[in-house]
């Protein structure tokens, strides 16, 4: 069993001057020494505080919750990753429950599920509306339900990542990693903890509308490699719903007005039928990625 000198753990940080001292404190306190905090050129006195409670720092050179992530990786030589916010949200009392099954061996990647044991006030209803939609649409595309994808509430070996091809800059990063565990085909848990409210003194960083917007978009435009069908096949059916509409309408001027419409009703013919050609791309593409994905588990099991 790996000790937890084994483990790193990182924070990214942006205007956490508040509540990162505690947080840094309260992992050391369990033992865990090496705690790497990643900050994203905060106007407060963040760093410092970081570093005065025992922690490594290192400021980002870009910007964005997920470029500190890529960057903080290459900072890091430990087998095991835990990572955490540092505003006081996420209780170091669970860190040895999200290390079990990277210890165990029946996991790489291991997700905090917020929504299992949640205080009162932790979250808006409005970001626990938004939060249940994304992860619904994720168990949807990806065929897995796991619980609680946008918690940035980690565990993970580092070997795992490193198989990754991480891109996002933002809070989609969690999005990505999620995403990429399914492509990966890397072994995912979701383990309960306790979700916090942020001290009152704390300002949150996540702009719900912006921040929730973008995520969509990050989680619609990663199934394009992942579940081509529901990428393609979403936009085709569409268009194919649309050009029917305009179909109906036209006939319906034709027959019991009297009057045609040639224009709508070549938009309504090639909308259909480029529809349809996004639909039969969708069904095609599925295929290769099917086929793929089997060819790389064939291959892993050979390496294995």
């Amino acid at each position: 069993m790996a000790g937890e000198e084994d483990v790193c753990v990182l924070i990214p940080t942006l205007e956490e001057a508040e509540t990162i001292g505690e947080v840094v404190r309260e992992f050391r306190e369990r033992g865990f020494s090496n705690v790497l905090v990643v900050d994203g050129k905060s106007s407060d006195d963040t760093r410092e505080v970081a570093a005065e409670a025992g922690a490594r720092v290192i400021t980002q050179s870009g910007d964005g919750k997920g470029q500190a992530i890529r960057e903080a990786l290459s900072h890091i030589e430990t087998p095991y990753v835990l990572m955490a916010d540092g505003d006081g949200t996420y209780r170091p009392a669970d860190a040895e429950a999200m290390l079990a099954p990277l210890r165990s061996g029946t996991a790489e990647h291991v997700i905090g599920d917020r929504f299992a044991d949640m205080e009162n006030g932790a979250m808006s209803r409005l970001n626990h509306a938004g939060n249940g939609l994304i992860n619904r649409a994720f168990a949807y595309i990806h065929g897995r339900d796991l619980g609680d994808i946008l918690s940035g509430y980690r565990a993970f070996t580092r070997e795992s990542v490193e198989r990754m091809v991480l891109a996002e800059d933002g809070f989609g990063i969690e999005t990505e990693l999620a995403v990429e565990c399914m492509r990966r085909n890397v072994s995912t848990a979701v383990v309960p903890i306790r979700y916090e409210p942020r001290p009152e003194s704390s300002d949150t960083n996540l702009r719900p509308f912006r921040d929730g917007g973008l995520i969509v978009i990050t989680l619609y435009r990663l199934a394009r490699t992942h579940n081509p069908l529901f990428y393609f096949g979403s936009v085709g059916v569409s268009t194919m719903v649309l050009g029917s509409l305009i179909a109906l309408w036209v006939g319906y001027r034709w027959f019991f007005v009297q009057t045609s419409h040639e224009v709508m009703a070549l938009f309504a013919a090639s909308s259909f039928l480029f529809g349809m050609q996004l639909v039969v791309f969708g069904l095609l593409s599925d295929l290769i990625v099917t086929l793929h994905r089997e060819q790389m588990r064939r291959l892993d099991r050979e390496e294995r």
